[in-house]
């Protein structure tokens, strides 16, 4: 007695097709499970059987086989249960029907036959609907994310649900889901407001920049100085997301598991906010089968690193791939993997340990020395792949008690929507990149010429704070988006000096 049901497995943020194959003989009863599954797949034998046993079906007592085809490729998770079951059930003879190869079915399944919540589901109903596949059924509790694919998909609770659709005597209806509605009302939510912030105004002009062409940006200033306020508020600035951007969004979200109860879609930029106590794997992410960290969990948003230099050396260190790049590859020896890592990265830091250095107002209790060990904790690799380093110096007496003066973050979005429709312009016949800060060497050569006025301004620079090539090319990019914020085609003298004045860290004032 022989059955196959269609079910997937996820790889990285993708999925694809695995037949669930089940084998009954005659033989001394046993359940045999192969096709490189992990722990949580050979465990599913006891869930299979105490569920196939309490939805009121007999378990064959003979030799039962459950291949997971292709059998080279490892699987893992507990999705695979419910087709396990219900190819159980086909082989055995307690389901009646032909339409098995017509659906996709994942779920976990609990000891009295309800089917469970599981993570990734976004992405095995793309992958269904890329076979060809009739329809999905899918947990209750994932309906959503599976409907925004695109393909029917039906929500079950329980084994007997399943076998009844199967069967084409359930009353269970395809879910139905407007995705374009949900990305527009989504795209309506509000944000908090820059006008909160009082003073403070070079470092909203800098954050404008840094939204205009999606550059990095690290904060330094004494504590209380609104830097968190700020980053917390640079998400409003930003464009909105595509409905592309949402649903790779999404998708990671939804195999990390972590994706809300009932949001069948991201509509909002994601903001990640680690402690500094994560670890590597946290941040860019890792395990003997591979999840997506931090840096990935931001992608299309904003990774807010508050107090870097508290996080440990070599966490930071793992990040050049991922702010380099826009993928992170974590390599394993059963499995290489690579996630998307595409974010804004927002960063702060106090200048000294007690986090008055150079404040007016303050006196620094640190000596040269202190200082010197403190901010040598971020190396100069890091910092030359931060386009941008600011000031964030404490606000005055008369600026916190007086009215808000600011634009809102309405105002200052308006002005980075449009600096970023030139950049699509610019870039719209190149493939990845959208903003100044995704250039390469090329493409900063074509697109940041500057005049012999202009030239003579970053060779002071260069000279002077000994910036390196990477660095160099950061103050074009970041000169570039100065110029696209005024709509100038030409790079002026004030544009390079204006970016000049954002690598702080290559000035005196590092020390």
């Amino acid at each position: 007695m022989y059955a196959k049901v269609k079910t997937a497995a996820l790889h990285g943020i993708e999925a694809y097709i695995v037949d669930a194959e089940v084998d009954i003989l005659h033989r001394l009863p046993g359940f045999t499970i192969v096709g490189l599954p992990d722990n949580a797949i050979k465990e599913s034998r006891e869930r299979v059987t105490s569920a196939v046993k309490n939805s009121g079906y007999p378990f064959p007592q003979n030799k039962v086989t459950v291949n997971l085809a292709p059998a080279d490729i490892r699987k893992e998770g507990s999705s695979f249960d419910l087709p396990i079951a219900i190819g159980i059930l086909a082989a055995t003879g307690y389901l009646m029907t032909d339409s098995l190869d017509r659906f996709v079915i994942v779920g976990e399944i609990g000891l009295d036959g309800t089917v469970l919540k599981t993570r990734g589901i976004l992405p095995v109903a793309v992958a269904a609907k890329k076979f060809g596949a009739e329809g999905i059924i899918v947990p209750k509790g994932n309906i959503k994310e599976a409907a925004v694919a695109g393909i029917a998909s039906y929500p079950v609770s329980s084994i007997r649900e399943v076998v009844e659709i199967l069967e084409g005597r359930s009353s269970i209806t395809p879910f139905k889901l407007n995705v374009k509605d949900i990305f527009e009302m989504g795209q309506e939510q509000q944000y908090l407001s820059f006008k909160d912030v009082r003073g403070q105004e070079s470092a909203k002009r800098a954050l404008e920049i840094a939204a205009a062409g999606a550059h990095n940006i690290l904060m330094i200033g004494p504590p209380g100085a609104g830097k968190t306020m700020l980053a917390r508020r640079f998400p409003g600035i930003l464009p909105p997301m595509t409905l592309d951007e949402a649903l790779e969004t999404t998708k990671i979200h939804s195999v990390a598991g972590i994706l809300p109860p009932d949001v069948a879609l991201l509509t909002q930029r994601p903001f990640r906010a680690p402690h500094h106590t994560i670890s590597d794997a946290g941040l860019v992410g890792g395990g003997a089968f591979p999840r997506p960290g931090e840096v990935s969990l931001a992608h299309n948003g904003v990774l807010f690193l508050d107090e870097l230099p508290e996080f440990q050396r070599n966490v930071l260190e793992v990040m050049r791939q991922p702010l380099e790049d826009g993928t992170v590859t974590i390599a394993r020896a059963a499995i290489t993997l690579s996630f998307p890592s595409r974010f804004a990265l927002v960063a702060a830091m106090n200048p000294c340990p007690c986090g008055y250095y150079g404040d007016p107002y303050h006196e620094c209790s640190c000596t040269i020395s202190q200082v010197k060990k403190y901010r040598s904790k971020i190396s100069g690799p890091l910092l030359d792949r931060i386009d941008m380093h600011i000031e964030v110096p404490s606000v005055r007496y008369d600026k916190l008690a007086g009215e808000p003066t600011g634009e809102s973050t309405e105002e200052i979005r308006a002005r980075v929507m449009e600096a970023r429709m030139i950049q699509q312009k610019r870039f719209e016949n190149l493939k990845n990149i959208y903003a100044n800060a995704h250039m390469h060497t090329k493409l900063i050569r074509q697109f940041c010429k500057l005049t012999q006025q202009s030239e003579d301004i970053l060779k002071q620079a260069i000279t002077r704070f000994g910036l390196s090539a990477r660095a160099y090319d950061r103050v074009l990019k970041v000169a570039r988006t100065i110029a696209d914020l005024e709509n100038s085609e030409i790079i002026e003298p004030y544009h390079i000096a204006e970016a000049v004045q954002y690598r702080t860290l290559d000035r005196e004032f590092w020390v």
